[in-house]
């Protein structure tokens, strides 16, 4: 029979996590739908993709410190009942997503070519993954602030506004995409180059509404709205352990992309990375799924250790593990399942969908070890623990980087390769983080504030 405390407990991950829940899984439809759309272009045109898809979220991936580094500071501000400095450490935060969000553009842009030169693809792909990379980076500021705003709501223990927002946009993005990409009323469509344009127009929208809610709640208490440039950097200085947590993780997603490219060539290489591509896009889809009870995980921790209760602490962080547990069995068995017919949904070449299958299979194999992996990784996010999560993705990074190109090499195909990412990768990431979730080192309560 549950107790009283744990069906409290799982009404407060589920009234948090729910809405997390929907609101990442709009996030990858982003994705999905571009991969769907540009899909029907051709194969050539999908592997393109596929390689600016892996630059792009590196880019935006490395910045993701900018949602949770903020829900875990805000969230323990909120914690020890002080929201005008919740909200004023959120506002420095999105100053921060502006300066990086500007960076990032203009590097973006000028250093295109050789970015998708650095994966070695075919001519042909080059130049659909350069024309699609190159509109996309202009995306990169609102992609910033979308992240570092929700990560303020998050942190006021809202996650309902992100799911409005990100449905939203996420439906304006597919009519903007098959608009723009296969054209209307006898205008013939810009092809891949209208997907990225759709994709940017729908990310400036959704920034655009995410900020006004931020900026309408710090008015409302009185919290300033100008930068403080002494907070904005310590803002940056406190993410660099998150930043480097993101690089090993997107350096391993990049190793195996890589892996890919020196396995096969010609033809076989375009359906591998097309393959590849598809099959990374539906492990991201997941991965956001699963990643719902990490960001309740997120909320919940800084706010329990911003009021200093260790023991309420330890007793959700037990709670949402089951509900992890659970979930990646679920989405699983449910990948598994939907394997023989999922790749139909994006493309029509029968080397592609013949390939896909196996490896579909093994990326549900890994769904259980990725829901607990997620969990605790929210957990330790949500305790401000990045410097042990940026050394124990350098350890992970270390394991995994010479055991896929390995297999590469070795022509194992991409089948192997996807065993070694599920077996290496996702294990060792489980294993560095069970450790330390065992011990008491995380636990550390009170407000930590950003600024010296």
């Amino acid at each position: 029979m549950r107790r009283p405390e744990d069906a409290a407990q799982d009404r407060e991950i589920l009234r948090l996590a729910v809405p997390a829940f929907l609101a990442l899984v709009a996030e990858p439809l982003f994705l999905l739908s571009d991969a769907a759309v540009v899909g029907h272009l051709g194969t050539p045109e999908l592997a393109g993709l596929g390689v600016a898809g892996v630059v792009l979220q590196t880019a935006i991936g490395l910045c993701v410190f900018l949602a949770y580094g903020t829900t875990a500071s805000v969230a323990r501000r909120i914690g020890a009942g002080d929201t005008r400095g919740a909200l004023t450490q959120g506002i420095d935060g999105v100053w921060l997503a502006v300066v990086i969000g500007a960076l990032v553009t203009v590097l973006g842009v000028l250093l295109t070519e050789p970015l998708v030169a650095a994966f070695g693809p075919s001519p042909a792909v080059a130049e659909h993954a350069t024309t699609y990379l190159r509109i996309a980076f202009l995306g990169t500021t609102p992609l910033l602030v979308m992240l570092a705003t929700t990560g303020v709501l998050r942190g006021l223990q809202d996650t309902r506004t992100p799911l409005v927002v990100a449905v939203a946009g996420n439906a304006l993005n597919i009519v903007l995409n098959v608009t723009l990409v296969h054209g209307v009323a006898g205008w013939d469509g810009l092809g891949l180059a209208g997907s990225a344009i759709g994709s940017v127009l729908a990310q400036v929208a959704s920034a655009a509404a995410l900020l006004w809610v931020v900026v309408r709640g710090a008015r409302r208490t009185g919290a300033t709205l100008t930068p403080d440039w002494r907070g904005v950097r310590a803002a940056g200085r406190a993410g660099v352990p998150l930043v480097v947590r993101t690089l090993t993780l997107r350096a391993a997603l990049l190793v195996t992309t890589y892996a890919v490219t020196i396995g096969a060539t010609g033809r076989d290489q375009e359906v591998d990375l097309a393959t590849h591509q598809l099959a990374m896009t539906l492990w991201t889809f997941l991965a956001f799924v699963l990643d719902a009870i990490a960001i309740a995980a997120q909320a919940i921790t800084g706010r329990h250790l911003g009021a200093g209760d260790v023991a309420a602490t330890r007793a959700v962080t037990d709670r949402m593990l089951r509900w992890g547990v659970v979930s990646g069995v679920v989405t699983g068995v449910l990948l598994a399942a939907a394997s023989p017919v999922l790749g139909h949904l994006f493309t029509s070449d029968g080397d592609v969908l013949d390939l896909l299958l196996p490896v579909l299979v093994v990326a549900a194999v890994a769904q259980p070890v990725a829901g607990v992996v997620f969990v605790l990784d929210g957990v330790l996010i949500g305790a401000g623990d990045g410097a042990y999560l940026a050394r124990a993705g350098l350890l992970v990074l270390a394991l995994h980087a010479p055991a896929v190109l390995a297999v590469a090499l070795l022509d194992g195909g991409l089948v192997a390769v996807w065993a070694v990412f599920g077996a290496v990768f996702m294990g060792a990431r489980l294993a560095v983080l069970v450790r330390r979730a065992r011990g008491d080192a995380w636990l550390v309560t009170g407000v930590r504030s950003l600024t010296p």
